[in-house]
């Protein structure tokens, strides 16, 4: 591969300042038409719950599934945004628990509490219940809402439509759990906002960038209500023939676009077609995870590189084609992150026009944690929209935030 043909692909995937700016004022107005009921791209779906106080205190549950992974917490909160360390059983839900029936996933849930508690000797105890369940829902109250689609690969049937509050219930009953009651639903990019918010009080807004990506904020204009944005759909980006190869062997075509451009679940894919069509046509497969070893790649030669490559079907490789390969992965992932603090940035503004106060962003997610520049180049790209106004906004990992922010929303649920 050439250093002209590279540069062509820089700049074909390259989100100047300027774009940058624009698709922050695109995101703003559709969070606008999202808030007034009028079509648009962002949901914009109201929690029916605002970020903590910090004051409360005693033991919670709570059910943290955001993915394949799921998580049964509990946590004692002491006030003055002091908690325990929490308790916590890690579960993986298989194929057939993503693609069967409700019963069977919700069974599965209700089991995997039920466990937690003979475990731990909980059993008979009476607990308030924070549930944790990141795919589109349509809220009617706290402890309410109904799945309007899956994602992430998920198709359990007999469940979009449904209050999953209800169905979680009914498994729960059939488990002889009688004194856990589900004081509130989330997703998982409330319970990082409640989570961070709850020790910070500049926090407002959460985010999730992994295996999928959200946000939500706490909206001035609803008196501080908690609004689910679900920007994973929002659409007005610039794509390249390689995203929409990316969408179009996707599960739903022309949905989900922002996620598809930057969540860990199809990063990995951008890059294999680029990789397929400039440098090794022989590629076979190629993860989020392998360009962040990829980019992380300081070796003589690039040898971690080759073994990278040697994985995924590649045995022999050149010192020029395990370059190309990283820059390639960094130009992806590089327009993954300034896209991100573009939607970012419109969020802040919509809070706080001049961007006068102080805000904390709370980030969870494997994309944000573990790649080696990720975070970084959304800071950077902030400074480059906002300048010294930048200073004001803190951006922070927010490790695990989504099952103790459940925890915390119970409680403030009251």
């Amino acid at each position: 591969m050439t250093n002209k043909s590279l540069k062509i692909i820089k700049k074909y995937f390259n989100v100047s300042v300027n774009e940058m700016r624009k698709l922050a004022g695109d995101f703003r107005s559709e969070m606008d038409k999202g808030l007034a009921g009028r079509k648009s791209s962002l949901k914009m779906i109201p929690t029916y719950t605002k970020r903590p106080s910090g004051t409360e205190i005693g033991k919670y549950i709570a059910l943290d599934l955001g993915g394949t992974n799921f998580r049964v917490l509990e946590i004692e909160l002491e006030g003055s945004g002091r908690m325990s360390r929490p308790r916590v059983m890690k579960f993986k839900l298989n194929k057939r628990h993503i693609t069967g029936s409700g019963d069977l996933f919700f069974g599965f849930i209700a089991g995997c509490l039920k466990n937690f508690l003979v475990k731990n000797k909980e059993m008979n105890s009476v607990r308030k219940m924070g549930f944790t369940f990141s795919f589109p829902v349509k809220q009617t109250e706290i402890a309410s809402g109904n799945l309007v689609c899956w994602t992430k690969g998920f198709k359990v049937s007999g469940v979009i439509g449904e209050d999953i509050v209800g169905l979680l219930e009914a498994a729960l009953n059939k488990k002889g759990i009688r004194g856990v009651r589900v004081a509130a639903l989330i997703n998982d990019t409330v319970g990082t906002l409640a989570a961070k918010s709850y020790e910070d009080k500049n926090c407002n807004i959460g985010v999730i960038i992994g295996t999928g990506t959200n946000a939500c904020y706490a909206e001035p204009e609803l008196g501080g209500m908690i609004v689910n944005t679900e920007w994973g759909n929002f659409d007005k980006m610039r794509r390249t023939v390689f995203d929409i190869l990316v969408d179009s062997q996707s599960d739903r075509p022309g949905q989900q676009v922002l996620e598809k451009m930057v969540s860990g679940m199809y990063l990995g894919e951008v890059a294999l077609k680029v990789i397929r069509a400039h440098v090794l046509p022989g590629l076979k497969h190629f993860n989020t995870e392998q360009m962040s070893a990829i980019e992380s790649d300081r070796s003589n030669g690039l040898t971690v590189t080759g073994k990278v490559l040697k994985m995924a079907g590649i045995k022999d490789t050149t010192p020029e084609e395990r370059l190309a390969c990283r820059e390639i992965s960094s130009i992806i992932s590089l327009r993954a992150a300034r896209l991100s603090a573009a939607c970012l940035e419109a969020i802040v503004k919509k809070i706080d026009p001049s961007i006068s106060n102080r805000h904390t962003i709370a980030i969870d997610g494997s994309v944000y944690e573990k790649h080696p520049s990720f975070a970084n180049n959304i800071s950077s790209a902030l400074k480059d929209m906002l300048g010294t106004r930048a200073a004001r906004i803190k951006v922070v990992l927010a490790k695990d935030g989504s099952g103790v922010g459940a925890a915390i929303t119970a409680a403030a649920a009251g």
